[in-house]
């Protein structure tokens, strides 16, 4: 009997991934083919997490929505699964303090959004630590 739940069990997980849409986006994160796509999502729906793929199936994006608009934590990586660019997003627009990271973890740069907009002083690392 235990086997037989498990197996409908797994029939039942692998149905419902199967039923998952790919979404393919273009480099501007509109929707394309296949053939044409840089990127790629996992259902239509924007609500909640979702996460961005690069079509060689490491992660790109990792946001989160809230009635179809970004809002709150923003990570992007680099293809080779790094952390690029970090922050947070209210309502549509950046808020708060963002991070841009180099290949290596190194700190790219550094400073302050809001409503969207740079403000105060933004700070700028180079690679050398100069």
């Amino acid at each position: 009997m235990k086997y037989f739940l498990n197996f409908i069990f797994f029939l039942f997980l692998t149905s419902s991934l199967q039923s998952q849409e790919v979404v393919w986006l273009d480099a501007n994160l509109e929707k394309t083919s296949q053939d044409k796509a840089d990127f790629y999502r996992i259902d239509e729906k924007l609500e909640g997490e979702i996460i961005y793929y690069y079509k060689k199936r490491t992660k790109f994006r990792k946001v989160f929505y809230t009635k179809g608009k970004l809002n709150g934590l923003f990570y992007e990586y680099y293809e080779t699964g790094e952390l690029k660019e970090t922050g947070v997003y209210e309502n549509g627009l950046r808020e708060g303090i963002w991070k841009e990271f180099y290949k290596g973890g190194k700190i790219k740069s550094k400073g302050k959004y809001t409503n969207g907009e740079k403000v105060g002083i933004w700070k700028v690392f180079y690679k050398n630590d100069k």
